[in-house]
């Protein structure tokens, strides 16, 4: 069996939805699981794909609150600002490898979750009361399917492939408090760490959360 490159683009490009989303089950960390499709219109045989998996939000396809827009003010800046500033970014960026199959399947994208509240998606995420996240999926990579005379020919899966679904806010808020019930945290410099501890031990605090709680008065 020989394998051939198709040149250019390919002859049909796979169609992708996103079907759903759940936690990680059991897994070392915070991770989301999103349950796609995808589907080769001509029905043929896809051997494997080599899929390039990036997700972006979309923060102007939804609405905000009041409350909401002023939590968002380190993001996005003053609310009348946000028709030039509430732009597309970024989230993840996963490589899966799709199982063979005929015609379509489904398959898995696991994204690591972080409550790094210096990362715009979680500081994003972490100001939403609740609703949806408008994110778009877009695929790239390179397909393996049977061609013609029983020959494996490679097609690429090009950026104009792709899915927009709406996550629940919940789905991230669950799966966080999962793993960090009742709190979440932030990530401080080591000379930050060290003067914070100090002043625990001067107030005799019980807690970091205490420490923190009276230096804000």
């Amino acid at each position: 069996m020989t394998v051939e490159e198709h040149v250019g683009p390919p002859l049909v490009e796979p169609t992708f939805s996103v079907l759903d989303v759940e936690a990680v089950p059991n897994a070392a960390t915070p991770a989301l699981r999103f349950h796609l499709h995808v589907e080769d219109p001509l029905g043929r045989e896809v051997h494997t794909i080599a899929l390039s998996t990036q997700i972006q939000i979309d923060p102007a396809r939804r609405a905000y609150d009041l409350e909401t827009r002023e939590r968002l003010v380190e993001l996005f800046g003053a609310p009348e600002r946000w028709a030039s500033t509430t732009q597309v970014f970024r989230w993840a960026h996963v490589d899966v490898l799709v199982k063979g199959f005929t015609g379509a399947t489904s398959f898995a994208v696991d994204v690591p979750c972080t409550y790094d509240l210096e990362v715009a998606a979680s500081k994003y995420f972490y100001s939403l009361p609740g609703g949806e996240v408008p994110l778009t999926f877009l695929f790239n990579g390179m397909v393996l399917y049977s061609g013609e005379h029983d020959r494996l020919q490679v097609a690429q899966v090009p950026w104009s492939c792709t899915a927009k679904w709406r996550m629940p806010v919940e789905a991230f808020k669950r799966v966080m408090a999962a793993y960090y019930p009742g709190g979440g945290w932030v990530r401080l410099t080591t000379e930050t760490l060290d003067a914070l501890a100090r002043r625990k031990a001067e107030q005799s605090d019980h807690s970091f959360d205490d420490t923190v709680r009276g230096l804000l008065g």
